[in-house]
């Protein structure tokens, strides 16, 4: 359990909301998980139940249908599930798509999606990698090209969250290829769309839960007003939105390490070697002190991150740096552990195996850690 005696970024009103979330997770989460994990998805009858529950986009205003809380809330909801060790798409939607139809949707786009986003009826993906195309996302090739009041989109998309579930997706695209980065918008692409298909459910290392897609676009026609935001800003408004998905992943990580900690402590004290607990030894005692230390560091750098968030003053290159030193520190966290687990920590039926496998992409997506490196050297 995440302990939140000395947290600074949380208050008792908060403190509250996290039990409150705890006993919902008891219900609707944890006696699925495996379910999920073997069947490679998160059924739809969870989404709606979160979004019930109000933990989905928790952000959103009470005229759309949402509770017009700050990020702490989010930030609470993303600890627990990162803990819980379930990679299910939901942050992704309430911490990252929601808040470009907040930002940048029109009226009708808002009054259109924002309600199903908050009660889990609407499930939604951001569509940036492509095949060719990683972190430079000014190198995508996906189209947009008008024709009359309508777009015609055509490419390929992968590595694609809530790619299977998705009802509707926000598609990178280049609505004029020859302006570079302010040639690109986001354009809106409904499930039912002709041309726009699903490939496969990507078989991933870990966070098997989490549907993750190929998707293709071939003369799907949308029109015009499904632009979010103005056509050729969507780089800017990609730019602008980075800092909450990275602190969203450097949460999870934060969290994540944890849970493996938790796991590695529990597990040394009750497995005995050579006549005593392997946590009496101490290279393991030494090991985990070592390891707690981190964590302690780690808490109170993300509650400092948090709350300079949510008032508006956490950098690019701060958020970055967040996510580099938490998600690092997540891999560390989870390979110690299961190092202490011995043979028992390569077996799936021990939590730390699920939770070393879903670690190693935090390093990855989002930008990976030589990216956040890259972005914080360049304000040395």
């Amino acid at each position: 359990m995440i302990a939140t005696d000395g947290r600074t970024a949380y208050d008792a009103e908060l403190d509250s909301f996290r039990d409150q979330v705890r006993k919902v997770f008891d219900k609707i989460l944890h006696p699925h998980l495996d379910r999920w994990e073997e069947e490679g998805i998160v059924d739809r009858e969870f989404w709606r139940a979160y979004g019930e529950a109000g933990l989905l986009c928790p952000q959103v205003p009470a005229e759309y249908g949402g509770l017009g809380l700050d990020y702490r809330y989010n930030a609470i909801i993303g600890e627990e599930l990162a803990y819980a060790g379930c990679s299910a798409g939901v942050t992704l939607q309430s911490d990252i798509t929601v808040d470009y139809l907040i930002n940048y949707g029109s009226e009708e786009q808002k009054a259109r999606w924002l309600p199903g986003m908050v009660s889990g009826e609407v499930i939604t993906a951001i569509a940036m990698t492509e095949p060719g195309t990683g972190s430079d996302l000014q190198g995508v090739k996906t189209t947009a090209k008008r024709d009359g009041n309508h777009y015609i989109v055509n490419g390929s998309k992968t590595y694609i969250t809530n790619g299977q579930n998705a009802d509707l997706v926000i598609v990178v695209a280049k609505t004029d290829p020859n302006l570079g980065s302010k040639g690109i918008s986001l354009v809106l692409v409904e499930r039912e769309r002709e041309g726009f298909a699903r490939g496969r459910n990507l078989d991933k290392i870990g966070q098997s839960s989490a549907d993750t897609s190929e998707l293709f676009f071939n003369d799907v026609r949308v029109p015009i007003t499904n632009c979010l935001g103005e056509e050729g800003r969507g780089f800017a408004y990609l730019m602008g939105q980075l800092s909450q998905e990275r602190l969203q992943i450097a949460v999870a990580g934060q969290a994540g390490a944890q849970r493996a900690f938790d796991e590695a402590v529990k597990f040394t004290k009750d497995r005995k070697a050579f006549g005593q607990a392997i946590f009496d030894f101490q290279n393991t005692r030494f090991t985990l002190a070592a390891l707690k230390t981190k964590l302690q560091v780690g808490w109170a750098h993300l509650d400092w991150a948090i709350k300079r968030h949510v008032a508006g003053e956490l950098t690019a290159a701060e958020a970055s740096a967040a996510k580099l030193f938490h998600t690092e520190l997540q891999w560390e966290a989870c390979d110690i552990a299961l190092q202490l687990h011995g043979g028992a920590g390569y077996m799936n039926e021990y939590p730390i195996a699920r939770l070393w496998r879903d670690a190693r992409v935090q390093r990855i997506y989002g930008g990976t850690s030589e990216i956040m490196k890259e972005v914080v050297a360049r304000t040395i």
